[in-house]
């Protein structure tokens, strides 16, 4: 089973590719709480460079509270994480598929949401 949902934006640069991604994310219900520019840091902290790769972590209050409610140490878990990624030709948006993540989570109930979720953060990636 594949932990990602995926897409290819085929001659798209970073910042383009960013700011579809949000615009998508917010259409489909998730607001985006954090942000780590990958590049930047191995960039400062080890002198490495590399393509650009940033984290957006997202989230959609009312699906985590759900969630929260159902298991309250899934917060370990959220928000969750779109990459975007330079890849020859454009750049890759990845989202965590939320089923595949919470399948190490051993409670019944979870799977409902996190179907959801996925659902949702799909349609987002479709969209980007």
């Amino acid at each position: 089973m594949s932990y990602t949902l995926d897409r290819l934006l085929p001659d798209t640069d970073m910042a383009g590719a960013e700011e579809r991604a949000r615009k998508a994310l917010t259409d489909n219900g998730f607001g985006v709480l954090t942000e780590i520019d990958v590049s930047a840091t191995m960039k400062m902290k080890l002198d490495k460079d590399m393509p650009g790769y940033k984290i957006l972590g997202a989230c959609n209050p009312t699906m985590a509270y759900e969630a929260i409610g159902l298991e309250p140490r899934l917060g370990a878990m959220l928000p969750c994480n779109v990459i975007l990624r330079e890849v020859d030709g454009g750049v890759e948006v990845s989202a965590i598929d939320p089923v595949a993540s919470m399948m190490a989570v051993d409670n019944p109930e979870l799977p409902k949401v996190a179907a959801a979720v996925r659902d949702m953060l799909q349609k987002a990636v479709d969209e980007i």
